[in-house]
C-alpha cells in the first residue's frame, strides 16, 4: 500500500490549480478505473484531488435545443434520462451495454471517456508495456491479441480503447468543454483521443491539470434514428470485441445523412468517415452496407498471436455494421 494525500477543493478552478501544480497529482471522480489501477500498481499518485462534487450533475438544454451534460452526471442517470433515450438512443444503448449496474451508478460522464485500455499486458506490471512504461516494449505483439487493434495501431502499441459511451459520443458529433491551467476551451469529441504513434502513454490530447467539465450533444434530426450494438465474449460485464454506433436519416428512401463509428478496433473510438462517404446519398441495401464496411476496413491490419490472432475482427466488424444499418433503415428502425 502506497500512501497518498486526498484534497477536496471548493471549486473546479481550485482543483485544476492543485493538479497542475503537482506532477504526481490526479483527479478522482467515480474512481471506477483509477481505484483498479491503484490496486494493480499501474498508478501511484501522490495526491488525489476529489472533483466528484465540483462538476455539474445536471442535464439541461442549451439555446440550440441540444443537451448539455455535466461531467458529474452518473452513467446510470444519463442512460435513464428521457431526453437521451428519445433523442439520442445510441448513447443510452451504449451506456447500458457497459460494465454493470453498480459501476454505472458510480461512473461519471467526464470520467468514462478517459478510462484506460484493458489490455492484459498494460494491467500486468510484470510485463513490458510502452503505454505503462514508455520505451519498455509491447508485449502484445505476438502475444494475446484477440481484443487488440486492427486499425490505427503502431509498433509501439496495439491496445484498444474500452469505452462504449465514447463510441456513441463520437458518432453524435459531441463537444467537450475542458477547464485547464490556461482557461476554458471546447473541442470536438472526435479530437479528444489520439492514436498511439510513438507516444502510446498519451491516450488523449488533454494536458496535466485539464479537467472535463461538460459534454454537449448537438440538436440533430438524425440522432433520433440511431443505435449501438456491442459484440463481446459474454452477455454482460465484458468489453467489446467489436461495437458499432450509427445514426441515419432517410429522405425519399435515400440515406440523406449518416454517422458511423466503431469500438474495439483502435486506440480511440474510430469514426468511420470512409464508410459514411459510401453511404451518404445511396439507397439502403446489403450491397451498399458491405461496400461501406469494406471501404472503412480496407486499411485494417489484423495481428497474429498465440491465441490465433484477431483477423476475425475484420469479418465481425463488417457483419455488425451491416446488421446495424439494416435495422436502422427498416420501418422498425425508424424511431
Amino acid at each position: 500500500m502506497k500512501p497518498f494525500a486526498l484534497d477536496r477543493p471548493e471549486s473546479a478552478a481550485a482543483a485544476v490549480r492543485a493538479v497542475a501544480d503537482d506532477p504526481k497529482a490526479a483527479y478522482l471522480a467515480g474512481g471506477t478505473n483509477l481505484v483498479d489501477h491503484l490496486k494493480l500498481g499501474i498508478a501511484s499518485p501522490g495526491l488525489l484531488v476529489d472533483v466528484s462534487r465540483l462538476t455539474s450533475s445536471d442535464v439541461h438544454e442549451d439555446d440550440d435545443g441540444g443537451l448539455v451534460v455535466g461531467a458529474g452526471v452518473r452513467n446510470s442517470d444519463l442512460a435513464a434520462d428521457r431526453r437521451v433515450r428519445e433523442r439520442y438512443p445510441v448513447l443510452a444503448e451504449a451506456l447500458l451495454s457497459g460494465a454493470s449496474g453498480q459501476l454505472r451508478n458510480m461512473a461519471t460522464t467526464g470520467g468514462n471517456p478517459l478510462q484506460r485500455t484493458r489490455c492484459v499486458y498494460f494491467q500486468d506490471v510484470t510485463t513490458p508495456c510502452n503505454k505503462r512504461s514508455p520505451g519498455s516494449g509491447c508485449s502484445a505483439l505476438g502475444g494475446y491479441t484477440r481484443h487488440h487493434a486492427i486499425l490505427g495501431a503502431s509498433e509501439q502499441c496495439v491496445a484498444t480503447h474500452p469505452s462504449d459511451m465514447a463510441v456513441a459520443l463520437a458518432v453524435l458529433d459531441a463537444r467537450v468543454r475542458v477547464l485547464g491551467p490556461a482557461g476554458e476551451r471546447v473541442l470536438p469529441f472526435t479530437d479528444l483521443h489520439r492514436l498511439p504513434g510513438d507516444r502510446p502513454d498519451r491516450d488523449t490530447v488533454l494536458g496535466h491539470g485539464d479537467l472535463i467539465t461538460e459534454i454537449t450533444l448537438p440538436a440533430t434530426a438524425w440522432s433520433r434514428r440511431s443505435a449501438y450494438r456491442k459484440v463481446r465474449d459474454r452477455a454482460s460485464y465484458a468489453f467489446a470485441l467489436i461495437s458499432v454506433a450509427a445514426a441515419v436519416s432517410l429522405v425519399d428512401g435515400v440515406l440523406d445523412d449518416v454517422r458511423v463509428a466503431f469500438g474495439g478496433v483502435a486506440h480511440k473510438p474510430w469514426r468511420a468517415h470512409r464508410a459514411e462517404e459510401v453511404l451518404r446519398g445511396a439507397r439502403p441495401s446489403a450491397e451498399v452496407f458491405r461496400a461501406a464496411a469494406d471501404a472503412e476496413l480496407d486499411d485494417a491490419r489484423p495481428l497474429e498471436g498465440i491465441d490465433g490472432g484477431n483477423a476475425f475482427k475484420v469479418r465481425l466488424a463488417r457483419r455488425t455494421l451491416t446488421a446495424v444499418l439494416r435495422d436502422l433503415t427498416t420501418e422498425e428502425g425508424n424511431r
